[in-house]
């Protein structure tokens, strides 16, 4: 086991002007990168912005050391787990079963929120956390009554019913109830209510504020190709291999089809399916061009000329903040979360959904949509700038709830 697992000496506040206010944001990160990105997106807002001294993130992602943060933001990585295919799931670490590492996970988070004494804790998508190892410490903190409490939900969860039923089985409602001063939507309720079909109070629902989606920037630029290209990402990548494939059987049927993709596979697609596509990349002479993964993705979605990818709520956001017309090709299982986000933004103009139910995910389909790209909308022309105020809304709602007492907070 890594020994970064089970030491942690938290950076201390920044001191130079800034507040001493600490946050914690708690990424469970059992798949893909979307949790930790969004909550290094979140963390480094706080604390560039003042509001936070410093800020620590809780993630269980195995790649959490390839991104960089800013010097007042670190992070403690739990063991981590892997999700099956029929929805069970199994330690990363050798020798430990998975009961044995969600205790280990259960000790590592309530004893770094003990040591670091945070103002506000964020909790992304789960309230209860993996397999329920948030319960022990949000009952700590509520009884010490000195951490304010945040949910944070994407803009999209899963449809109604599927929630409501995942929910329940977890108890989370309960803790939302029991355990929350705010949730957090970071999206637009017009265009989609993640919420719809809980159970929720009134009170929890008078808790509830819709930010908009949070708008991301270049952080570290890196380099670019110098020729016009169109930037293929299936995000993560552990469930984009037939995103990559359909992809390249366009580029491979139509020997005219123009920009030159560049193609980042993700750090979770197979090595064999890496492989495989790479044999396939070289037969196509340079009009298609790879890497594995890039952490500062920001600089390739800037200077794109398009755009298309899963449907995942990062690479919208990426999408919108940097104005690229875009084809979604949103995965439906397990969950219907990428198609119902791709499905509402296309109906109200912000990006092009290549529907299998609808179009059918054919080389052809992709062809004409790739062609087609220029003739859309950027996203602007749909009003995104509107719905990109996230992360001034986080900072206003943090420092709020951290300049108010507890009592004060709930009322």
């Amino acid at each position: 086991m890594a020994k970064s697992m089970v030491q942690f000496t938290p950076k201390p506040p920044v001191q130079t002007g800034a507040s001493s206010r600490r946050v914690v944001l708690y990424s469970h990160d059992t798949f893909g990168l979307g949790h930790l990105r969004r909550s290094r997106a979140l963390a480094t807002a706080l604390t560039e912005s003042g509001v936070a001294g410093s800020a620590i993130i809780l993630t269980g992602s195995p790649i959490a050391g390839r991104f960089t943060f800013p010097k007042a933001v670190d992070h403690v990585r739990l063991p981590g787990v892997k999700k099956l295919s029929d929805g069970s799931y199994v330690s990363q670490v050798t020798g430990m079963n998975i009961d044995a590492t969600t205790d280990l996970r259960v000790g590592l988070i309530k004893s770094t929120l003990q040591q670091y004494q945070p103002d506000l804790l964020i909790v992304d998508k789960e309230p209860t956390g993996f397999r329920g190892e948030l319960l022990s410490s949000l009952s700590m903190l509520s009884r010490l009554g000195k951490t304010r409490i945040v949910l944070g939900l994407r803009d999209v969860l899963d449809e109604p019913k599927v929630l409501a039923a995942e929910w329940k089985r977890k108890g989370a409602v309960e803790a939302v109830e029991k355990f929350y001063h705010e949730t957090w939507v970071y999206g637009v309720k017009s265009i989609y209510d993640p919420t719809l079909g809980l159970p929720l109070s009134d009170a929890s629902r008078h808790r509830m504020f819709w930010t908009g989606y949070l708008r991301r920037k270049i952080i570290d630029p890196v380099s670019v190709p110098n020729q016009p290209f169109v930037l293929i990402t299936p995000g993560g990548g552990g469930d984009g291999q037939a995103m990559v494939d359909l992809v390249l059987r366009a580029y491979e049927l139509d020997r005219t089809l123009t920009p030159n993709a560049l193609l980042v596979y993700g750090p979770f697609l197979s090595g064999d399916a890496r492989n495989s596509f790479e044999k396939r990349v070289a037969a196509l002479n340079g009009r298609v061009s790879t890497t594995g993964f890039e952490s500062q993705i920001e600089s390739l979605f800037s200077e794109a000329k398009g755009v298309v990818s899963m449907g995942g709520y990062n690479t919208f956001c990426e999408v919108l903040s940097f104005d690229k017309r875009a084809i979604i090709v949103p995965r439906t299982k397990p969950r219907l979360e990428q198609w119902i986000r791709a499905n509402r933004a296309e109906e109200i103009g912000l990006v092009r959904n290549l529907d299998e139910f609808r179009d059918g995910l054919t080389p052809q389909s992709m062809i004409a949509a790739i062609r087609g790209l220029p003739s859309q909308r950027c996203p602007s022309e749909a009003g995104a700038d509107g719905l990109l105020d996230g992360l001034n809304v986080v900072i206003e709602r943090a420092q709020r709830l951290m300049s108010t007492s507890i009592s004060d907070a709930a009322e």
